[in-house]
């Protein structure tokens, strides 16, 4: 490990006098992309110096244990070599997690797709709670949203809706929540007062740029056709939905929020993308299908991940056996809890199967 920690340590200072090189700098592209290492290696080569800085406290603290008469002095490096023997296990660890391969998609935007899955209108009006809570997560980390499609219920729910969120490190955060999340509470329209269970599906798919994911227009159908649905001046007065579909994955996308084919055609192909490069990689995975059963998040759309119990006023997410007992806090944008959690819970997963 410190072999490969000296050599990132080495890297970083190459890197620095690289990205102050006005050769470097003038070609943006080869500075960005150098930039870009120097920025994901800092914090393992912050932790190093830390790592060495602690090292030279212990090796003083023996020395003034061993060689002086000063009994004073020696208590005070009794106790530094104490506090100094803790914090180095603390920064290994520390160390080790930053050394885990990084998800290279973990930067990156996401696009989330909810949907209503058992329980008819109760679960369309779940999906809606859910778009809500995301949403102001969201707004809570200082993400931007966007509504790229939706298939509204006459009641207020959702049968389908797909929404970007875009900002530094949503990926990395939100990569958990792919799966099926349980409801259990009286819907408004049960007059007999009876708890119903119901289920939504929700999808986190990377955003990903055209040049990450091959696709030949000649494999895309586009069709168009009139809106349809509640609301908005334009249904079924013009062809502004569109309808894409990619021929060799079946893959199926429609867009009408915009008044704009050309708008709703870029929302319904920023979708595909992301629907297409997401089935590339969980082909990749299927064959270590072995290592992904020990993650946290397998990304399994039928595996249930979290139950929202209204009567109990609790969140059980069933990965990791956390319960809370603050529903409306959690309905309410404040995952940071059951996020922090599921991240540690992967980490320590990751870290049991390099040792």
């Amino acid at each position: 490990m410190f072999e490969k920690l000296s050599f990132i340590e080495g890297r970083f200072e190459e890197l620095e006098k690289k990205i102050s090189d006005p050769e470097v700098i003038a070609d943006q592209k080869l500075w960005q992309k150098l930039c870009k290492e120097h920025s994901d290696i800092a914090p393992i080569v912050e932790k190093y110096k830390e790592y060495k800085l602690v090292c030279e406290n212990i090796d003083e603290a023996k020395e003034i244990i061993e060689t002086s008469d000063d009994k004073d002095m020696k208590e005070l490096a009794e106790l530094e070599l104490s506090e100094s023997k803790e914090k180095i296990e603390e920064i290994e660890q520390e160390i080790k997690i930053l050394l885990l391969p990084k998800d290279e998609n973990d930067d990156k935007n996401v696009i989330m797709e909810i949907r209503g899955g058992a329980g008819g209108d109760e679960a369309a009006l779940f999906a809606s709670d859910l778009l809500r809570m995301y949403s102001m997560y969201a707004e809570s980390m200082h993400w931007k949203t966007e509504m790229l499609s939706a298939n509204e219920t006459d009641i207020g729910g959702y049968k389908e809706v797909s929404f970007a969120i875009n900002g530094k490190g949503a990926y990395s955060r939100l990569k958990f929540e792919s799966g099926v999340h349980r409801v259990q509470r009286i819907p408004s329209t049960e007059s007999g007062g009876r708890i119903h269970t119901s289920t939504v599906t929700v999808a986190v798919l990377p955003e990903v740029e055209e040049v990450e994911v091959d696709i030949n227009p000649n494999d895309l159908r586009i069709d168009v056709f009139r809106a349809g649905g509640p609301g908005g001046q334009c249904v079924n007065t013009t062809d502004s939905a569109v309808r894409i579909t990619h021929i060799p994955t079946g893959v199926v996308v429609s867009c009408q929020d915009e008044k704009s084919q050309l708008k709703n055609k870029e929302k319904a192909m920023k979708i595909l993308r992301s629907r297409v490069y997401d089935m590339a990689i969980s082909a990749q995975n299927a064959e270590i299908s072995e290592e992904r059963k020990n993650q946290v998040g397998t990304g399994d759309r039928s595996e249930r991940i979290r139950t929202y119990n209204f009567p109990q006023g609790r969140v059980t997410d069933h990965r990791i056996g956390l319960t809370l007992h603050k529903l409306d806090m959690v309905l309410n944008g404040d995952l940071n809890e059951v996020i922090e959690a599921l991240i540690t819970a992967d980490q320590s997963e990751k870290l049991k199967m390099s040792e």
